[in-house]
């Protein structure tokens, strides 16, 4: 059977939001596009409420002053937060990004080793969810930091 026609037998409105995930995780549904727009390496979550995110900093990734660029900061974070509350929803539930707050706390260059963002639900409730994600360089020194509310849609 092609990968197509495995796709299309899975039904993610079936599913709860870590079931989507890790159906992402093993190709039985699409990764996110900006996954490949950015370059992410690594993807995992290994418990619900709890999202990670790789990437190696590359220097199509870098602003006008020679480091990392911020948005690529807020995009891993952003993912980070966002599939940890992801990773808590239930059949039926979606949510949608309420607000990003981005503390960004050194500079990232191609010298900095693999990126780590570490996304963790803080607060899960019925309608809104607060979390967290701190981005590591590749000597596991905090580069950034982001908290971000989600809404829950029924």
């Amino acid at each position: 059977m092609t990968e197509s026609a495995i796709q299309t037998q899975i039904d993610p409105s079936a599913m709860d939001g870590f079931e989507q995930l890790h159906a992402m995780l093993d190709g039985r549904l699409p990764a996110a596009p900006i996954a490949e727009t950015l370059g992410f390496v690594g993807f995992d979550v290994p418990e619900r409420g709890t999202a990670i995110f790789e990437l190696d900093p590359q220097l199509r990734h870098y602003n006008p002053i020679g480091s990392m660029h911020g948005g690529v900061f807020a995009t891993l974070l952003d993912s980070a937060c966002g599939c940890a509350v992801h990773s808590t929803l239930a059949v039926g539930e979606g949510y949608t990004s309420l607000d990003l707050t981005v503390k960004f706390l050194k500079a990232v260059t191609v010298d900095s080793g693999r990126l780590r963002a570490v996304g963790t639900v803080m607060q899960r409730g019925r309608r809104t969810a607060l979390a967290e994600a701190k981005l590591y360089d590749g000597r596991d020194k905090l580069v950034a930091y982001a908290s971000s509310s989600c809404l829950i849609l029924s």
